[in-house]
């Protein structure tokens, strides 16, 4: 097979969360300089894997490939808006072999189940934005374990990724980025 590079994207609060208890994403955790990062790395994506609540959430208006996880497909199956994948019936492997058999890059923007799971397939690169000074009462953390208190970073480097050079996307609305690889 085809070299596949799995790219993780998140922006988080300083309590490590990606969504309000509702499940959305908080207005602190939007921003135009990582909302313009973020387009241009999927324009490098050859598919975006993400949870169906993600997938029904946001719009497609680009019609970029999509792999949407859901426990309602029988394995994957090709449907109008994507490939709709469950990975408690078909492995990772066997899913993007055949959905990109050329290989190339996929960009996961999660949700939490859709981190947790590629934390065991294994990222080539994570790409951590902070909304510092930022804090989402009761939110959605971006990994499960990030409940006990440790951070996404403890996290990341504890799955053997190492933190790059840390750049500000924008300064006047305090957010970083540092982009995580093995």
């Amino acid at each position: 097979m085809s070299q596949v590079e799995i790219h993780g994207y998140a922006i988080v609060s300083d309590n490590d969360c990606i969504a309000d208890a509702s499940g959305r994403t908080p207005d602190i955790l939007r921003n135009e300089g990582d909302w313009a990062y973020f387009q241009a790395e999927l324009n490098k994506s050859a598919v975006t894997v993400l949870g169906r609540l993600g997938h029904e959430a946001n719009p497609n208006p680009r019609g970029r490939l999509r792999i949407v996880l859901s426990s309602s497909s029988s394995g994957l199956e090709r449907r109008s808006d994507g490939w709709w994948w469950n990975p408690g019936r078909l492995s990772w492997d066997e899913a993007i072999r055949t959905v990109l058999p050329e290989g190339g890059r996929v960009a996961v923007p999660g949700g939490r189940r859709v981190f947790d799971l590629f934390l065991a397939i294994g990222y080539d690169a994570f790409h951590l934005t902070r909304a510092e000074g930022s804090h989402v009462p009761d939110g959605v953390p971006i990994f499960s374990a990030c409940r006990s208190g440790r951070s996404a970073e403890d996290i990341l480097s504890e799955r053997g990724l190492a933190s790059g050079e840390r750049r500000l996307l924008d300064p006047a609305g305090n957010v970083s980025l540092t982009i995580w690889r093995p």
